[in-house]
């Protein structure tokens, strides 16, 4: 019998993610062998050299149009921007991570094993050595992130989806400070994340009893040429969205991320603003422009509807927030919306403006989380916005540099917010959208309410007995800050090398 004959592996194509999943398995063998002191450093090091290279890799493969492993992967224009997008930002979210000067020992717990409210649990909140494996659990993440937005097929997507969520639900759990609500997240978090793995699941079931394959290009024929009955192909597309939508935060499938927000370690929750929100709209961006393109006219009026309904309801619950992180919640869920206008354009510039929106807005937040670390008292964060009355007089500089933020996350011309906005909404309005753009304007003016309300606050309030004082940044901070205001608002200024770059990107392999 002769042999079936594959075609040969493309390994540097797949570099980026076997760089990080290699040195993530490193990272594990690490946590035996290196002495507890020397720990933090070398994991650390690591974790950014893996990030560097898998950097590398991407940049050295631009212009790669190819499928390899089987059908399983294509890597094409919008992988790896966005595979270099979700690099460049887990590098960021890693120095937050890797802070160990603003809180004693750092943000995570020395032993997630450690009984709450137990004395080994009250010595380690006050400056134990976290935990390091932290950074293997960060890279495992950002590799099934790179799968994720370079799956070709459906199965693949999912075991993507699983290798970046079970890091994530574990991150969440390990906050050195307010165990109990850190480990609420996590059960939150992995419970309705469990649910809508199996609402994709099946989602695959039914797309491969409609289509005879799970490959893309097999889903794109079958819609195009009909043999089975339609009833598989919309439930199982509308299956397989639940699983997409939860991951991109969209309502009504919302609801687990104000309460991770608030609970998770706070550069866990900066890792899942940015990085997350790259993967998941990646994956939604190839789902809907390669799989399911001949069925435009059919998830076009309820995409736009379940657009329409995360932006209204980012922003109006984000009026009634009292605690900055869930502010920021409620403030990535309306953007979520924005981005799925932009998706919804269905042509090249919704593409190019979407990953564009991507990158700026994970800048963005990640510069806020790092600013909610540093305003802290001897209890640790102060999130609740009373105690952010004053602030502006206390700490003028970290003040200043907030008020930048939420004028970009409300849209503010000269910041990445407005130069974002515009080009999603030019997409929009090109592709016969003009609906979800007058939505889009109307909840940006409602949003804007909660972020100019804070800046009031800080601004023009005086600072009380209860106003915290803002914590000198340590290096790996002030970096991370760094990084993300100069991008926001290089982005906003000059952002026409980045619109180039994507706009070259934005062309799918079939």
């Amino acid at each position: 019998m002769e042999k079936l004959q594959l075609p040969p592996i493309d390994y540097s194509a797949l570099a980026p993610m076997l760089i990080l999943f290699g040195v993530a398995c490193v990272g594990v063998l690490l946590e035996a062998l290196v002495p507890r002191r020397a720990r933090h450093g070398v994991q650390l090091s690591l974790a950014l050299l893996a990030c560097a290279a898998a950097f590398v890799m991407v940049v050295l493969e631009r212009g790669s149009r190819i499928i390899t492993i089987g059908t399983a992967v294509a890597v094409d224009g919008p992988t790896l921007f966005l595979q270099g997008a979700i690099i460049v930002l887990g590098a960021v979210s890693l120095l937050l991570i890797g802070e160990r000067t603003v809180e004693p020992g750092g943000a995570f717990v020395a032993q997630a094993a450690i009984t709450v409210g137990s004395q080994k649990d009250v010595r380690q909140t006050v400056g134990a050595p976290g935990g390091t494996e932290v950074y293997p659990l960060a890279l495992f993440a950002l590799g099934g992130m790179l799968m994720f937005v370079s799956a070709n097929d459906l199965l693949t997507m999912f075991v993507a989806l699983e290798v970046f969520s079970l890091p994530l639900y574990l991150l969440c759990a390990l906050a050195r400070r307010r165990r109990l609500l850190s480990q609420e997240a996590a059960l939150k978090y992995f419970l309705l994340g469990s649910y809508a793995s199996a609402f994709f699941l099946f989602g695959v079931a039914l797309l491969y009893g409609y289509a005879n394959g799970v490959h893309f290009n097999q889903i794109h024929e079958a819609v195009a040429n009909p043999a089975r009955s339609q009833v598989l192909l919309y439930a199982g597309l509308a299956l397989l969205a639940i699983g997409l939508l939860f991951k991109a935060a969209l309502a009504p499938f919302h609801v687990w991320t104000p309460d991770v927000y608030q609970g998770a370690p706070t550069p866990v929750t900066a890792l899942m603003a940015a990085c997350t929100k790259v993967a998941a709209f990646g994956a939604l961006l190839r789902v809907l422009y390669v799989g399911f393109e001949g069925a435009r006219w059919d998830f076009q009026p309820i995409l736009g509807t379940i657009a329409v309904l995360t932006m209204l309801v980012g922003a109006v619950l984000a009026v009634t927030q009292t605690d900055i992180k869930r502010l920021l919640a409620y403030s990535s869920i309306a953007n979520a919306g924005y981005l799925l206008v932009g998706v919804l354009a269905l042509n090249q510039a919704g593409v190019s403006s979407t990953m564009f929106y991507l990158v700026a807005y994970g800048f963005s937040v990640l510069a806020a989380f790092a600013i909610v670390t540093l305003v802290r008292d001897a209890d640790g964060e102060a999130t609740h916005l009373s105690r952010w009355a004053g602030l502006g007089r206390r700490s003028p500089v970290f003040a200043g540099v907030f008020t930048f933020i939420l004028l970009a996350f409300a849209g503010i011309p000269l910041t990445s917010g407005f130069t974002s906005k515009f080009a999603v909404f030019g997409a929009a309005v090109q592709g016969g959208q003009t609906w979800l753009v007058i939505f889009g304007v109307i909840t940006s003016m409602l949003i804007a309410f909660p972020y100019l309300r804070v800046v009031v606050m800080m601004w023009l309030s005086e600072p009380g007995d209860s106003t915290p004082a803002v914590s000198i940044p340590g290096f790996l901070t002030s970096a991370a800050l760094t990084i993300g205001v100069i991008a926001t608002l290089a982005l906003g200024v000059v952002p026409a090398p980045l619109l180039d770059l994507s706009d070259k990107a934005a062309d799918f392999v079939r």
